[in-house]
């Protein structure tokens, strides 16, 4: 198994940091908070660069929201600065870790999605009931709160089996150790009593 060491440097380049903002942004120009930060763009990503390379970086609470598509979910989501520190780390990972998932994973990868899925699913559909002579069956499932309840430690222990460059595990942990809002408030109130 290929391992990957030494990447950080090549995950907080300044390059891949401004290719990283590039992506975050794409289909969201319009949005205020996008407008807020490129006012001052080339501050916000020296001020990013140096706490990634003195790993003081530290990714801000999750903002909790209600989405209704026609399906009711509980969406998390990250401030945009730390949706470029996302790209920053996936623009290097992903390609570690893309070439070793099943051809038919369809989300969230590149030249693949929903067209795909659908493809793949008439082809395996059509064998399955020999051209349609017979009769076969499909689960369909959905794991609730997956990304929530995702043990994050077997999550660390396999990522760790191919990066074992300390740096970019460090901010792994930091994007995935981050909670939601609410979550930090109740911490914050256990402590303080």
């Amino acid at each position: 198994m290929k391992t990957y060491n030494n990447i950080y440097p090549e995950i907080i380049s300044l390059k891949n940091l401004i290719l990283a903002w590039k992506n975050a942004r794409k289909g969201k120009t319009n949005k205020d908070y996008i407008k807020e930060f490129e006012i001052n763009l080339p501050n916000h990503l020296k001020l990013l660069n140096n706490e990634l390379t003195l790993q003081t970086y530290k990714p801000q609470s999750l903002k909790t929201f209600i989405l209704r598509d026609p399906k009711t979910r509980k969406i998390s989501k990250s401030v945009f600065r730390d949706r470029i520190v996302h790209h920053v780390l996936i623009q290097i990972i992903e390609p570690v870790f893309d070439k070793i998932f099943i051809y038919d994973s369809c989300a969230n990868r590149k030249e693949k999605g929903t067209l795909l899925a659908l493809d793949r699913f008439e082809i395996f559909r059509r064998k399955i009931t020999k051209n349609f002579t017979s009769q076969g069956y499909c689960l369909k499932a959905d794991i609730k709160h997956y990304f929530q309840e995702v043990d994050r430690k077997i999550l660390i222990e396999i990522i760790q089996k191919r990066i074992k460059c300390e740096e970019t595990m460090w901010l792994i942990k930091q994007i995935l150790n981050n909670k939601v809002e609410i979550e930090r408030e109740r911490e914050r109130r256990e402590i303080l009593y």
